[in-house]
């Protein structure tokens, strides 16, 4: 993984200088809140509903053990010994105190980790695939080029304050897992006639107006990503909207402006800057490339695994295919029933850390399923693997099952949310807490968000839960048929919003709906995109209307 050089370090430590000086002077008065406000945003540090929350970037989703031990120790020293791993590639501690920021800016530091632009209207972490470099179906490393955007992304004076916050991510591999298509910049690495480069998506987005993005250029030779990128936001920078924040990304603009106008207001802008100084050369690509080189493979003979019930089916869910003969790709689950979705100890931090120095090189990657990945496991490591992941609390083998939810901190931490999010899935959880079961419904994603800003990502979950405000009381909306991957789809609302005590209820009545009207082998998307959403829809309001009706005739009565 990628080593900070000598500019790296001393941009870091001045940065961390420049902020204790900052609080200082929050703190004698010599700053004002409002003053110190976009300050501190520009360091990770927000002010939440019971505390401050830090955030902490994870650039495109790797972490080497020393950082995640490190994560580990400042949890417990500065806060209440847990972090919470977002859907961006961030870890959020939600208890810091003010005061400490500092000195935990100055501890991630010496681990070559920051928390610069995880907040404010910059340009955010770059995210990408957390099987990047090992996926049987990569098609070509997208990790060098993600730290190549994250260096040219950190501190680029021109786009500190944007018209709102913007967010890159990039795809290497035939089946999309990076949510491209839902973000400002979607970046399809390809290859074409022998020559590599970019399908350029741009003005896709979730939040308050959830939008697919669109195609803005099939084919970008690579040496040309930063001057490409630098003209979409320049576009967007002079004429995103400023005066509303609710129409301030770039998706609004895009939408507005049409893609094939905003496409040629891009090339024009291209045209000054294409062969440009920032325009990428080999020797360049090399020199970042050149950090991620192949781990030292050891040639692997032909494994039986153990026969036992229960690591099969942690195999089944919870390894993926690798590009090297012997190797496999460990999840290790946040998702164990009753704990928040996303969260994890500090003594989980230093067990899965160990996990790593011991069975995988030292790295591991974070999810934007909130879960974190060993990469390079031998099958052989698998059954010890298990074992001791279970002893942690981190085998739960339910990936790309029902109660592997995706879910936002919500109302329970969160400034901005309308309702909780944590105790949603937690109940449904608990509801659906028999491995049996989940292994007989098959793969279905559940995302919860507790705002419309779409933290848990639930407009592409293909059950979605979203937390409204309604006449002071919490209350859940639902959408079906959102999906992830090349043929990424936004969820359909099903109708009115429900009580936090129906949510579990509802979810059964889905599932037993698509169980009812299945064929054989048929996942919950194809039963959904067979039959439609209004047997679904009918199932879940059945009874509501009759209801209703038996008030009205008691309250004329």
């Amino acid at each position: 993984m990628y080593k900070y050089d000598a500019i790296d370090r001393q941009l870091i430590n001045q940065r961390v200088d420049q902020f204790r000086d900052q609080v200082r002077r929050w703190k004698a008065g010599e700053l004002s809140d409002d003053e110190f406000r976009p300050l501190r945003l520009q360091n990770g540090l927000y002010i939440q509903r019971h505390a401050p929350m830090f955030r902490i970037a994870v650039p495109y989703g790797m972490l080497s053990s020393d950082q995640l031990r490190t994560l580990g120790q400042i949890a417990i020293k500065y806060d209440r010994g847990y972090g919470h791993f977002t859907t961006r590639h961030n870890l959020q501690l939600n208890w810091p105190k003010i005061e400490d920021v500092p000195d935990m800016m100055a501890e991630l530091a010496k681990v070559e980790m920051h928390a610069i632009q995880t907040s404010g209207n910059c340009l955010r972490n770059i995210t990408t695939d957390p099987f990047a470099g090992v996926a049987a179906d990569e098609v070509i490393d997208p990790r060098p080029l993600a730290e190549i955007l994250r260096e040219w992304t950190t501190f680029h004076p021109e786009f500190a304050f944007l018209p709102r916050k913007f967010k890159i991510a990039i795809s290497g591999t035939r089946e999309d897992r990076a949510v491209t298509w839902f973000h400002d910049i979607g970046l399809h690495l390809q290859e074409q006639n022998g020559e590599v480069g970019f399908r350029v998506i741009v003005g896709g987005g979730l939040g308050r107006t959830p939008i697919r993005g669109q195609v803005v250029r099939e084919f970008l030779p690579w040496q040309h990503i930063l001057t490409y990128c630098e003209a979409i936001l320049r576009v967007y920078n002079r004429a995103g909207r400023r005066d509303n924040a609710y129409k301030a990304r770039i998706k609004i603009l895009v939408q507005a402006t049409g893609i094939e106008a905003f496409s040629q207001q891009v090339e024009a802008e291209w045209a000054y800057m294409k062969d440009g100084p920032a325009t990428l050369t080999q020797a360049e690509f090399d020199r970042v490339a050149a950090h991620f080189g192949a781990p030292d493979y050891a040639k692997q003979d032909e494994v039986t695994l153990p026969a036992d019930q229960a690591f099969a089916k942690w195999v089944e869910r919870n390894t993926h295919p690798h590009k090297v003969p012997g190797y496999a790709a460990v999840t290790l689950s946040l998702k164990k029933h009753g704990i928040a979705p996303g969260d994890i100890t500090s003594e989980q931090m230093a067990a899965v850390a160990d996990l790593a120095d011991q069975y995988s090189f030292g790295e591991l990657r974070i999810s934007h399923e909130q879960n974190i990945i060993l990469a390079d496991v031998k099958k052989s490591d698998l059954h010890e693997v298990w074992q001791k992941a279970k002893a942690a609390g981190l085998a739960t083998p339910n990936i790309g099952l029902l109660t592997g939810i995706i879910c936002c901190p919500g109302g329970d931490f969160c400034d901005l949310a309308n309702a909780k999010s944590i105790p949603i899935a937690n109940a449904i959880q608990a509801r659906f807490d028999d491995l049996d079961y989940l292994f007989d419904i098959g793969e279905i994603d559940l995302n919860i968000s507790g705002c419309m800003n779409a933290c848990g990502h639930h407009h592409v979950g293909h059950i979605g839960v979203l937390g409204v405000d309604k006449n002071d009381s919490e209350f859940y909306q639902v959408t079906l048929g959102g999906r992830q991957g090349n043929d990424a789809k936004l969820g359909k609302v099903i109708g009115p919003s429900f009580a936090a005590e129906e949510m579990p209820d509802v979810v059964d009545k889905i599932i037993k709906v698509y169980i009812e009207n299945r064929h054989a082998d048929e996942r919950f998307l194809d039963t959904l995109d067979r039959i439609g959403i209004d047997p679904f829809k009918n199932r879940v309001y059945e009874g509501r209307a009759h209801g209703k009706a038996k008030a009205a005739q008691q309250e004329a009565a």
